[in-house]
């Protein structure tokens, strides 16, 4: 990953490969827009002053070619007269003023278009630290690439990114920087991990991964790994359950994260769903359902890079992330359609269609954070295709218990531009979870499909006593792979969706 510097030297001193300059189209005098006008919105976009000739060149440069200004378009030019740079890149920022999504989607778009680059300057506009840090995230986004299963070695790669600014000292600009950087390597560890192929990432292998990296981290995080005799005897049913078809036997690993200082926010658990890969059981996928099924671990993938982030970032939240990881395969000893398990939290409950298994390994572990004193719960998870129907492949939906939660999920969500949307728990549909043969049935039919998933996790979102824990479902099925490329900032395959969000929610918790 880049290393991220402020740009506050002279920009026709600046000796990097290259310059990226925000461009806008311009009103004309009689309100109608014309390309020529596009030059001076290119000097206004630039975040920094120029001088006067570099200006002047970098406005014949953009009247000559003539770029389109749409966001996240680019053209790359030889640089002008007055700047030592290699190249210059001109990025359409759009036809509005610039928003915290639009700068980070413009800054990824650059990064995006240069692979040969090492070393790069953004000039884009911001108002102040948000935005600065739009830019920066988005930068880093877009800078992503994944070859570890490529047997050339990567070529090139940028290491430098500097940002110019105009923000004085009173905005921290290089406090946002920092955790840019630190919310970047998260981003980019949860998009390994999806992105890793299913034969070298199973349980086991992801709890090592996950070692490996709370090892090397300055974050004060303590480890604690359930393996399959520890789920057996705890009583772990729902996992276990979802396990025992594979030769790859579950795991939920326990990351606690304590804080030196705390401003007595309540204690967060947050709970992710990490099948390795999903073959839907014994209902098995049809073949082409298959394809990105080694992404349906994202959800622990999140929790795991944000519990990193915020111990890394020392916020006075005290986290408590469960991994709730497994395989779910068609063996001889897989769970059936009609067989009745018994949960951790002790409630029985009947199996109606075995590729409905991420709510049974959450179950699992919402009943283990509620255990251990979590007095928020937030569950994130690639659960239903009817998240997608309803929702599209870019939102996420939000389902919760609690509606200070949901909201307080729904601002963080909108503060790091991945957009969610809530959605309801219908009482009216509560009857479908019924079973005459156990406690509850996991799955009720196709209407509602996404909501009745919720309806079932809120069971378990309950103390020993019977008391509600305020708990938020984030079913992130549809923005965390990209099937169909890349865009802007978000690459193809994993996109790293929640860890944004649930490290601001911690940070607004504070």
């Amino acid at each position: 990953m880049p290393r991220l510097a402020l740009g506050n030297t002279s920009l026709a001193g600046y000796s990097g490969d290259t310059v990226v300059v925000g461009l806008r189209p311009a009103e004309s005098p009689k309100g109608g827009r014309r390309r020529k006008d596009a030059a001076p919105a290119a000097q206004a976009a630039a975040g920094v002053e120029l001088d006067a000739a570099l200006a002047d060149e970098i406005a014949s440069l953009v009247e000559v070619l003539a770029p389109k200004t749409a966001l996240g378009s680019t053209t790359l030019a030889a640089a002008p007269a007055g700047l030592r740079a290699r190249t210059l890149l001109l990025v359409g920022l759009g036809d509005d003023a610039p928003t915290t999504e639009t700068l980070r989607r413009a800054a990824g778009a650059a990064t995006r278009a240069l692979p040969k680059a090492t070393s790069v300057r953004l000039l884009l506009p911001h108002d102040g630290p948000a935005q600065l840090a739009a830019i920066a995230e988005g930068a880093l986004s877009g800078s992503y690439s994944f070859t570890a299963h490529k047997s050339a070695d990567a070529e090139g790669g940028l290491e430098t990114v500097e940002i110019g600014t105009t923000l004085g000292k009173e905005h921290a600009p290089k406090d946002v920087l920092a955790r840019a950087e630190v919310l970047g390597r998260a981003v980019a560890w949860a998009r390994d991990l999806v992105n890793t192929a299913p034969n070298l990432l199973y349980p086991q292998s992801f709890t090592d991964r996950v070692a490996e990296t709370v090892k090397a981290s300055p974050g004060k995080i303590s480890l604690t790994v359930l393996d399959e005799k520890d789920l057996a005897k705890g009583g772990f049913g729902g996992i276990v359950g979802v396990g025992q078809g594979s030769s790859r036997p579950p795991r939920i690993v326990q990351m606690t994260y304590t804080p030196s200082r705390s401003r007595k926010a309540p204690h967060v658990g947050l709970v992710g769903k990490g099948i390795t890969f999903d073959t839907g059981g014994v209902c098995i996928k049809p073949a082409a359902s298959m394809a990105t099924m080694k992404s349906d671990m994202a959800g622990a993938a999140a929790v795991a890079a944000t519990v990193v982030a915020a111990a890394e970032l020392e916020v006075p939240v005290a986290v408590s992330g469960y991994l709730c990881l497994a395989e779910n395969m068609p063996g001889g000893n897989a769970q059936r359609p009609g067989d009745v398990v018994t949960m951790r939290n002790g409630m029985t409950v009947e199996i109606l269609d075995t590729d409905a298994e991420g709510r049974m390994v959450l179950a699992d572990g919402m009943s283990l954070a509620a255990e251990q004193g979590a007095e928020v719960i937030l569950d994130i998870a690639t659960l239903t295709g009817a998240c997608m129907v309803a929702l599209g492949p870019d939102i996420y939906g939000v389902m919760s218990n609690d509606e200070s939660v949901r909201d307080a999920v729904g601002v963080a969500s909108a503060a790091t531009d991945e957009p969610s949307w809530p959605l309801p728990l219908p009482r009216d549909l509560r009857p479908g979870l019924d079973s005459f043969v156990a406690d509850i049935a996991h799955k009720a039919d196709r209407m509602g499909g996404a909501l009745t998933a919720g309806i079932f996790l809120e069971e378990f979102a309950r103390t020993k006593d019977g008391e509600t824990i305020p708990w938020a479902h984030l079913d992130i099925a549809g923005p965390s792979f990209r099937d169909g490329g890349a865009r802007d900032h978000l690459p193809k395959g994993g996109t790293g969706v929640g860890v944004a969000t649930m490290l601001r929610y911690l940070e607004d918790l504070a």
